[in-house]
């Protein structure tokens, strides 16, 4: 991993500088409850899912030589694989050939792509994420920039390590798709998100599905729905500046359809705010008409 340019440091002071939790309008950052992958920590469920202690591992290695074992101890995964990051690392950049892939196990790391000369934020991971994945491909430039948010660690497997685990071992292979999965749906609700005109929709579009997503995941029976969402994430997904979705967020919570309890966002009536999505739909065809 590089240290970056003063450039690359500034990517990450957005975030340094956005107001601490106890400002109203945040929305707060990420906790465990929402982060199964940290318990156990990425390493402990390679592990336990068979990963290799070597690179490329052989088939023996992958399996496990004690059927009653679960693999390889995670801290020599942690030890073989990982790769420690401070704040502010490039841990690789736009355009750089993609020889490794990355599995997040402690720490938050921005993916960023040049549009145009400027800088614009693509994803926030979290612990348990995968990216720079283009290391399967074989000689695939990345697509975007990684820079490290926070201190944190994590595992760095090369081409032919990743293509071992994915070959020989279904668990990690099926936990590798559902992530790519869950990438192309974010990448194709934040394509709807752009269609829209009104900031307000924006933000209320991308709350309503992250409400939704919590939802089906916590298989809640209630009509509303809690998540933890950092700023700087929210205002990834929406496309706009930190301080706008601060606003947006402030009015959303001077109406009383969403409320900040134990750090984290609480929707209380998801039907409430999905009227309010209609409502502002309405408002700007209205405006488009006139």
């Amino acid at each position: 991993m590089t240290s970056p340019s003063d450039g690359d440091r500034g990517a990450s002071d957005a975030e340094r500088g956005a107001p601490s939790p106890s400002d109203a309008e945040r929305a707060p950052p990420p906790s465990a409850a929402t982060e199964p992958a940290r318990s156990p920590s990425t390493a402990a469920a390679l592990s336990a899912d068979g990963a290799p202690d070597g690179a490329p591992a052989e088939p023996d290695e992958l399996a496990g030589a004690d059927p009653a074992e679960s693999g390889p101890d995670p801290e020599q995964l942690r030890a073989r694989f990982g790769r420690p990051f401070e704040a502010g690392d490039v841990i690789f950049r736009e355009g750089e050939p993609g020889t490794e892939a990355y599995l997040i196990e402690e720490g938050r790391v921005r993916l960023i792509k040049k549009v145009r000369g400027a800088e614009r934020s693509l994803m926030v991971l979290k612990p348990g994420d995968l990216f720079g994945e283009s290391a399967l491909l074989g000689g695939a430039a990345r697509w975007s920039t990684a820079i490290a948010l926070s201190r944190g660690t994590a595992l760095s497997l090369d081409q032919g390590t990743l293509q071992n685990l994915v070959e020989r071992n279904p668990a990690v292979a099926l936990r590798i798709i559902k992530q790519l999965v869950g990438r192309l749906r974010d990448a194709e609700d934040q394509i709807e998100i752009m269609m829209l005109t009104d900031t307000q929709s924006k933000v209320v579009n991308a709350l309503l599905k992250l409400a939704q997503q919590a939802r089906a995941a916590g298989g809640a029976a209630s009509s509303g729905a809690s998540f933890a969402i950092s700023p700087m994430e929210l205002s990834t997904r929406v496309g706009l500046d930190v301080d706008t979705v601060k606003r947006a967020v402030q009015q959303l919570r001077e109406g009383q359809y969403l409320r900040v309890a134990d750090e984290r966002l609480e929707i209380p009536d998801i039907d409430a705010l999905r009227r309010l999505f209609s409502l502002l739909g309405l408002k700007d065809e209205i405006r488009g008409e006139q």
